[in-house]
């Protein structure tokens, strides 16, 4: 029985005919997923050339709004000279570049190595490519579970985030989201060395590698119970060895980078307190509670708003029967991202690697009249998503 259909929503089998080699294979799922990446590309087109007329007007060079400010200079910095570079703030406090996971400056680098790129092109580069494999990913999901039009559809509505300008960044968002994507898909195929493999990149990529831990770990636990409980308990651990293989694999990545600070630093517990020097520490959501309650009335009732939109979209996630590990990855993003006291303005960016919460609007849209209508509407979220973005990337704060 296939993995992904514990508690969820039967997925429809694998077909017989695929190609033989994995190259014609690799040549099929490209061409089926051309349409979601055109899509995609035309989305993000869209917000470059907002950006750049914007950036023109305002007397500002668009590349370096891009690829040249706030965290992305960090990554640069590491891939340029490695770690161990501390900020001294003015009231003494202390910003490590601990805080900063290996994976895209050791890609700027690499890239940056052997080809004419500046390290802070290169940092572009691999941002925009991975936004690419991100997309293929989230269309290779979305198509299992609903067919190819709701995952093309998937692919644009992920290019149109309302923060996804940061996908042009040289920011970590679309490398982690294409390893989350592809662990996904692995899993919901029963590929778990290949997920759990694509799970050890994503945790030296990103902190928030910790809810595709769990997904996986949660999708296993729940299949091994399940079949406890039908009474195999012979051959359990036999019968998995491949699953519980990818399990173990999966937190390697993340454990490896957390150890490294650790003999960095000379204390077990270095990663955790260079989270705290950042003030990212976990605080089970007292940090947004008190910003909430020290905005205007109208500000406070429409950030409110806004959060009751996403709740609603959680919902409407679990009555989709969203395969268990595809739910829990989406839901462990938000709340990963809502129980940290760190900077209020970028937990819109930390969530947009949770697709899955893309899946139901995703789903309606595809099953509208025409592909007029749907296109439609996805332009225009588009020029929303640009317009915010030019304005966001052009004013003072970090996203």
């Amino acid at each position: 029985m296939p993995d992904q259909q514990t508690r969820s929503r039967p997925v429809a089998p694998e077909p017989r005919s695929e190609p033989r080699s994995t190259r014609d294979r690799a040549a099929a799922l490209l061409t089926a997923a051309a349409p979601a990446l055109g899509a995609y590309a035309a989305v993000r087109a869209v917000g470059l050339l907002v950006l750049g007329v914007w950036a023109s007007a305002a007397g500002k060079d668009a590349l370096h709004l891009l690829g040249g400010r706030w965290d992305s200079v960090w990554y640069q910095r590491i891939a340029e000279d490695g770690y161990g570079y501390t900020v001294t703030l003015p009231d003494g406090g202390l910003h490590p570049d601990f805080a900063f996971f290996p994976l895209l400056p050791a890609l700027e680098r690499g890239l940056a190595a052997v080809t004419p790129f500046t390290v802070q092109s290169a940092g572009i580069a691999v941002a925009w490519l991975a936004g690419l494999l991100a997309a293929w990913g989230i269309f290779a999901v979305g198509a299992r579970l609903h067919g190819k039009r709701a995952g093309v559809v998937l692919a644009a509505l992920w290019g149109a985030y309302p923060t996804a300008f940061v996908q042009s960044m040289a920011y970590t968002e679309t490398l982690f989201t294409a390893l989350a994507a592809w662990s996904l898909y692995a899993v919901l195929r029963g590929r778990w060395i290949a997920a759990g493999a694509l799970c050890v990149l994503a945790g030296l990529t990103r902190p928030s590698a910790a809810a595709l831990i769990a997904a996986l770990a949660v999708t296993a636990a729940a299949v091994l119970v399940r079949e406890w409980r039908a009474g195999g308990r012979r051959d359990l651990v036999r019968g998995h060895a491949r699953m519980l293989l990818g399990v173990c694999l999966a937190p390697l990545g993340w454990l490896a980078y957390v150890v490294f600070v650790a003999v960095r630093e000379g204390s077990p517990f270095a990663y955790f307190d260079v989270q705290a020097q950042w003030g990212n520490s976990i605080d089970g959501g007292r940090a947004l509670a008190g910003f909430i309650a020290g905005l205007p009335l109208p500000a406070a009732l429409g950030l409110c708003a806004a959060l009751g939109l996403l709740g609603w979209l959680v919902v409407l996630c679990v009555r989709q029967r969203q395969p268990l590990p595809v739910l829990v990855y989406g839901i462990a993003v938000v709340v990963v991202s809502l129980i940290g006291s760190g900077y209020f303005g970028s937990r819109p960016r930390l969530m947009m690697p949770a697709f899955p919460l893309l899946l139901p609007p995703a789903v309606a849209l595809a099953g509208l009249r025409t592909t007029v209508r749907t296109g439609a509407v996805v332009a225009a979220l588009a020029l929303g998503s640009a317009a915010y973005g030019a304005w966001t990337l052009l004013g003072p704060g970090p996203p």
